[in-house]
């Protein structure tokens, strides 16, 4: 119960109505109980800390005492019809001896679920399996497991665990959680599917939309190399390996996992490792069909771009190839701006309004935002009609020195298609660098059909 907000936030969720069971944590303490049962939860989770180091230096409590405590809890819980679930807290770190007759305690006191928690995340696979497998030997009721990512083992120990029986394992979303975090939704469950052959019954095709939802709502930001929700999980820019997933994916994918089957989707990534029959794919869906001497030079251009630390914008690649090819154009811009004007201040809402020529017309659009990019680039898709864009990456940074630095804003967009296509800008003006981006993405992105 650590505090009033927290129990209004539970009872919410616990009155929302949906088609799952609500668990409500509590300490073995009656009042943490009573909080959980006032909201109306379906399952009350105790824990009591086991181990002796924690034990000891925390609740000073002996191992009888700590016995009789979870036991009481358990049957107080049971008296009032609600489903218990008991944790042996620093479950790792006790004594087994110990650790397997407080299961059986509670188990005798009708508990309908036990927990193991890595607290600490001290755990390696190996070990974790071998614990299971001997609770598993002496308790009958379901086990369910808790692990910490302290070493990075979270998930590797969720997944030994199921091998060894358990049934059930605790996860979070983009694997937040206290200090380096818990067993990641994603990898367990994909690693349950596509590994193991069992199911569960996530619905994996939204794995990527809600850890995106997850990231936006937390502004915890997930690094691009997170495996399965990441933004490089299935990525590819080593000439070799675009070259075999061009031909079969599986060349160089797991196969056993798709992208289609998280909500990902594949992409080729342009940069100095980039082969040409990446480079070649790109410019084709594009239109443009170069000769092997131009494919050749594009290929040197790039690299040399890549070799300066640069990213290689799929607008960069054109203008390139262009510029080499000798194709001036290949079709008008659909969007043309014309006027960008911002307000803001600290008493003042972020207010953005945009003129521009969208398709051999003039518009005029306005809207606002947290600040004054988001209120312009809110504008911006805001003129384009019935066409929809999301924005899928913003990054910017100061390429020269001083408040008047030269800012370079690269912006990547995704349409209803799925395609997506990024574009950089370079302006003293912040607003103004993020806004060209944009539009020169909105504008490759409309030029490849």
């Amino acid at each position: 119960m650590s505090s009033d907000g927290e129990k209004e936030s539970v009872k919410t969720v616990a009155d929302a109505g949906l088609n799952l069971q609500v668990c409500g944590l509590a300490r073995v303490i009656r009042s943490d109980i009573d909080s959980c049962l006032d909201c109306g939860v379906d399952m009350v989770h105790i824990f009591v800390s086991t181990s002796d180091i924690q034990r000891i230096s925390t609740i000073k409590k002996s191992r009888d005492d700590v016995y009789k405590m979870a036991v009481d809890a358990v049957e107080y819980i049971k008296d009032h019809g609600v489903k218990c679930l008991f944790s042996a807290m620093d479950a790792t770190r006790t004594d087994v001896d110990y650790l397997i007759s407080i299961y059986r305690g509670v188990e005798a006191a009708h508990c309908d679920i036990i927990n193991v928690p890595d607290t600490v995340g001290v755990g390696v696979p190996s070990a974790m399996y071998k614990l299971i497998s001997e609770i598993a030997a002496n308790i009958k009721i379901p086990i369910d497991v808790h692990c910490h990512n302290d070493f990075g083992l979270a998930t590797a120990n969720s997944l030994a665990a199921v091998e060894a029986g358990a049934s059930q394992v605790q996860v979070t979303i983009n694997g937040l959680g206290e200090r380096a975090g818990n067993a990641d939704l994603a990898e367990t469950v994909m690693g349950l599917h596509s590994l193991y052959g069992a199911k569960t019954n996530i619905k994996t095709q939204y794995i990527v939309e809600t850890s995106h939802l997850v990231e936006r709502l937390t502004k915890v930001r997930m690094p691009p190399t997170m495996p399965i929700v990441g933004e490089n999980a299935f990525a590819h820019e080593s000439g070799i390996h675009t070259h075999g997933v061009l031909v079969r994916s599986d060349t160089f994918e797991p196969g056993v996992m798709t992208p289609e089957m998280v909500g990902h989707r594949r992409r080729i990534v342009l940069g100095k490792h980039a082969g040409k029959h990446a480079v070649k794919q790109s410019l084709e869906s594009s239109g443009l069909h170069p000769a092997d001497a131009h494919l050749n030079e594009i290929m040197k251009r790039i690299k040399d771009i890549g070799d300066k630390g640069k990213r290689i914008t799929d607008a960069d690649l054109y203008a390139i190839a262009e510029s080499i090819i000798g194709t001036a154009s290949r079709g008008e811009q659909t969007i043309v701006l014309k006027e960008v004007s911002v307000m803001t201040g600290n008493i003042i809402t972020p207010t953005a309004t945009v003129k521009a020529i969208v398709n051999g017309q003039e518009r005029l659009g306005a809207n606002i935002g947290v600040g004054p990019v988001d209120a312009a680039l809110k504008t911006v898709t805001g003129i384009l009609g019935d066409y929809r864009v999301k924005l899928r990456d913003f990054r910017i940074e100061a390429i020269s020195g001083g408040s008047d630095a030269l800012a370079e804003v690269i912006i990547g967009v995704e349409d209803e298609k799925g395609r997506i296509v990024s574009a950089r800008a370079m302006n003293e003006d912040i607003v103004m660098a993020s806004v060209e981006a944009l539009v020169a993405a909105i504008n490759q992105l409309l030029a490849t059909g």
